[in-house]
């Protein structure tokens, strides 16, 4: 069995909160749609959610944060998503108010 790295181990265990952040998100845009009835697409905010993932799982199995460059990528196109996801969330939330 291979020893885990304490930066591997962070690496992983900092995953699970940002999860549930991500799924609590979720969560409030799914509520929004049945309360409000309009669309805000929640179901895609598993987008960011699986890309964080794959970005973490990346960067757990080389040991280290940054410098690779497909979890940078990963990273990247997971933040732009989750931006672009919460933006419209917001928009979608405030108008006409």
């Amino acid at each position: 069995m291979a020893a885990v790295s304490v930066s591997q181990f962070l690496t992983l265990y900092l995953w699970f909160p940002l999860a549930f952040v991500l799924v609590f998100l979720l969560l409030i845009a799914r509520f929004y749609q049945r309360q409000a009835a309009e669309r805000t697409f929640f179901e895609w905010f598993a987008v960011p959610i699986l890309l964080f993932g794959a970005s973490v799982m990346r960067y757990a199995s080389i040991g280290h944060l940054a410098g690779d460059l497909a979890g940078d990528v990963l990273m990247g196109l997971a933040g732009c998503s989750l931006l672009v996801m919460s933006v419209f969330l917001y928009y979608r939330m405030t108008q006409n108010r």
